[in-house]
This record gives structure tokens, C-alpha cells and sequence, in this order.
């Protein structure tokens, strides 16, 4: 007897969600999902990290780093690919690495394996979010790409949630390296799921993937992205915008919360949590801000505003009580939700032929800022140790008052850009 549900129905509606719009968006957010996990990894497990492997500051920075430096090392090849093959078979490919990454941090010995299998990760995500950019376009009129987006990455937060008081918890129980193992075979059901349910572009429409292009042509296709009035005022502040949030919750909100208020593994994963839910809440509400507005310029800076206001408040404090200092770096999460504005934003910049094209090199922009930022803030503690004792309050008021400074030199390089507001058509478009 076949079980409820396993019936000719059931299997061909299984067949229409593949290769539908709900089965496009399922397949992004579980790709997203798991590529979060990894980003935000170590940071609720930094401290066993550094007694366990003996990291230094620097070592630690780089670690946090390393993995949107791979980022941005697979942008130009990741995007060359979409526009030639298409994201879906692009993406599969380039999660072998991720797999790898999973087995050599799983066995890491010393800081310098847990930077390879870190690197090895960020090349295996290359695709993950910027694939998102590229199926949506195609998918989806310009003025939902943000919203939708910000609905992918809200629900891909997940990824971070599971990075916070269930990898604490994990890693205490069963030890993190036996979570990494898990997340390895994880991974290849979450990337056979994408493959089985996401198409290239709707039922009835000629494939936009340029076979026939010579390798020279498709770099040739950056530069012209790179020529686009107003296109590189965006990047600057896509660099930076993330990067801020994700330094702050992917490397050093961990450490902070141990060596200035005491916290241990569990008490830091709740405020990671809490830090998570708010950068949810900011996905899902801040987006659609730019269709209330009719402007997507405001709202970024605005939010952007906002951030740096906070980053100078925990800067700027001696001091501040633990309830004070979690509103603050929850607060962080929660106006960091910007960055699917600047990606319309980009995106209605660049002509739809381009596009794969425009979405990496966007995104390389971001992963270079999400490298840097990290690898900065890891040289400022270095000043004050090698991290086996932690730092002190004055050192993190440094690193907080360096992400502000980050930010505020995009905010004012964007500022002078034209603002494409979100009714108007893309470049190209007719």
C-alpha cells in the first residue's frame, strides 16, 4: 500500500515545483542558508578556537577573513560562468570546494589548516548569493528584485541562527569539528535540492547564457560594467555595508561579549541569536522601504546613518552596562539591512545581458570589503596582544570606532550617485 500523499498527484505536483517561482526561491534561501552557516561559523566558538588551535589576533582576523577573500577570488570566473552556462550548473560546480572546506576545518591541527579550510569554503560559495541577483532578475520584475531578495536573505538567516546558541551548544556536546563533518553532508543534499528545482530563467524564455562568446568577450563584458556612470559610487558603499555588519556578528561580537562582559559560550550564542533575529526582521521590513519612498538612495543612507551612529556609540562609551551594549550590536544587525537596495540599485544599472556579469563584480566589491574590514580590525587588537588572555574595552572601542570610519568614507562616495528609483526601467530593458 503506498503511503498518503505518494500517489500520481502528489509525484507530478512535486514535478511543477521544480522549475517554478516557489521552487526558485526555496532553492536560493537553502543555498543561502547554508552559506550563512559557514560565514558566521566562528564566531560564537572563537575563544575555543584560540585556546584549542593557539590563534593569534591576527591569525584570528585572518581566519575571519579568508573566507570573503575566496569570496571575491571567485567572482570573476563565477560570473563569467553565469552568463555562459547559467547559475544552476555554475553553483553545483563550485560547491565541491565547499565540501572540501568542510573536511579540512573539521581536521584542522593549527590556525594556518583552519585558514585553508576557511578559504576553501568561500571559494564554495562564490555563487550562492549572486546567483540569487541573477535567477531574480530573470524571474521577477525590477521593482520586486530587493524585496525578494531581502525575503531570501532573511530566511537564509537561519544559517546564522544555527551559527549561534545551537553551534554553542553543539560544540560543547558532540565538539565542533564534529558539527563541521555534519555540515559537509548537509551540504550536498542542500545543493542536489537546488540543482532538482531551479531553472535559468521562466518556461518560454530563450536562455540568456552566451555560449558563443569568446573568452575574451566575456571579460571584455567587465569593463563595460565597470564603465557604467554612477556604477562604482554603488560598489563603494556595497563594500563596506556588510562588511561592518558582518564583522561585527561573524568575528568580534563573540569576543567582545567574553572578554568585556564575561559571557560564556552559551549567554554569547543568545545574543548572536538576538543579533540574528533583528538582521531577520530588518530583511524582511527594510527593502520594501524603497518602493514606499520611491527612493533607494535615502533609504541607504539613512540606514547607513543610523549604523554608524551606533558604531560611534560603542566607540565612544567606556563603559556601557551589558543591556546597553547588547541593544547596540543588536541594533547593528537590525539597520544593516540595506544591502538588497544597493543591489537593485546595481542591478538596475546594468543592461540584462550583463548582468551576471554586473551581480559578480558587485558582490566583489563586497567580499573584498568583508575581507579587508575583518583583517583590519584583527591588526588593531593585535596592538594589544596575542589574544590567550582576551583584549581589553579600549581595544574593541577601537575596532568599533574602525568599521564606523569604513563606513561613513562608502556612505559619502555613494552619496553622489543619481538615484535610480525603483519604477524606473533598467538600461537596456527595451
Amino acid at each position: 500500500m503506498s503511503a498518503p500523499g505518494a500517489g500520481p498527484g502528489a509525484t507530478r505536483g512535486a514535478h511543477r515545483f521544480a522549475g517554478t517561482r516557489a521552487g526558485l526561491i526555496a532553492g536560493l534561501a537553502a543555498v543561502a542558508i547554508i552559506s550563512q552557516f559557514f560565514r558566521s561559523s566562528i564566531a560564537v566558538i572563537a575563544p575555543e578556537l584560540i585556546a584549542e588551535l593557539a590563534l593569534s589576533a591576527q591569525a584570528l582576523g585572518l581566519a575571519g577573513g579568508m573566507f570573503f577573500l575566496a569570496l571575491g577570488v571567485s567572482q570573476v570566473p563565477v560570473g563569467m560562468a553565469f552568463d555562459r552556462i547559467g547559475p544552476r550548473l555554475t553553483l553545483a560546480a563550485v560547491s565541491v570546494f565547499a565540501l572540501a572546506g568542510t573536511v579540512v576545518v573539521a581536521t584542522a591541527a593549527d590556525g594556518a589548516q583552519l585558514i585553508v579550510g576557511r578559504f576553501l569554503l568561500g571559494l564554495g560559495c562564490g555563487a550562492s548569493f549572486i546567483s540569487g541577483v541573477v535567477l531574480l532578475g530573470r524571474w521577477y520584475p525590477p521593482d520586486r528584485i530587493a524585496t525578494l531578495y531581502g525575503l531570501v536573505f532573511a530566511i537564509s538567516q537561519l544559517g546564522n541562527l544555527m551559527a549561534a546558541t545551537p553551534l554553542a551548544w553543539l560544540s560543547a556536546s558532540v565538539g565542533w569539528r564534529a558539527v563541521f563533518w555534519a555540515s559537509g553532508a548537509v551540504l550536498v543534499g542542500i545543493v542536489a535540492f537546488f540543482v532538482w528545482v531551479v531553472r535559468d530563467q521562466p518556461p518560454g524564455q530563450a536562455p540568456l547564457a552566451h555560449r558563443g562568446e569568446s573568452l575574451w568577450q566575456t571579460l571584455a563584458g567587465f569593463a563595460k560594467v565597470w564603465r557604467i556612470p554612477g556604477y562604482r559610487r554603488v560598489v563603494a558603499v556595497h563594500t563596506v555595508a556588510y562588511a561592518a555588519m558582518a564583522t561585527v556578528l561573524g568575528l568580534w561580537a563573540g569576543p567582545y561579549l567574553h572578554d568585556v562582559h564575561g559571557l560564556d559560550g552559551v549567554a554569547r550564542g543568545n545574543v548572536l541569536l538576538a543579533m540574528v533575529a533583528a538582521q531577520t526582521a530588518g530583511m524582511l521590513l527594510m527593502p520594501p522601504l524603497e518602493r514606499r519612498f520611491d527612493s533607494r538612495k535615502r533609504v541607504i543612507l539613512g540606514a547607513a546613518g543610523t549604523v554608524v551612529a551606533i558604531l560611534l556609540a560603542l566607540a565612544l562609551l567606556p563603559a556601557p552596562p551589558l543591556w546597553l551594549a547588547v541593544l547596540l550590536l543588536v541594533g547593528i544587525c537590525g539597520f544593516s539591512c540595506y544591502g538588497p537596495i544597493i543591489i537593485a540599485h546595481a542591478a538596475a544599472l546594468t543592461p540584462p545581458l550583463l548582468r551576471g556579469r554586473s551581480s559578480a563584480a558587485a558582490n566583489l566589491g563586497q567580499v573584498s570589503g568583508s575581507f579587508l574590514l575583518p583583517v583590519g580590525c584583527g591588526l588593531i587588537a593585535g596592538f594589544f596582544g596575542d589574544g590567550g588572555a582576551g583584549y581589553p574595552p579600549h581595544a574593541y572601542r577601537l575596532i568599533f570606532g574602525f568599521i564606523a570610519l569604513a563606513l561613513v568614507t562608502g556612505a559619502l562616495v555613494y552619496s553622489r550617485v543619481r538615484d535610480l528609483r525603483p519604477g524606473e526601467a533598467p538600461p537596456g530593458s527595451g
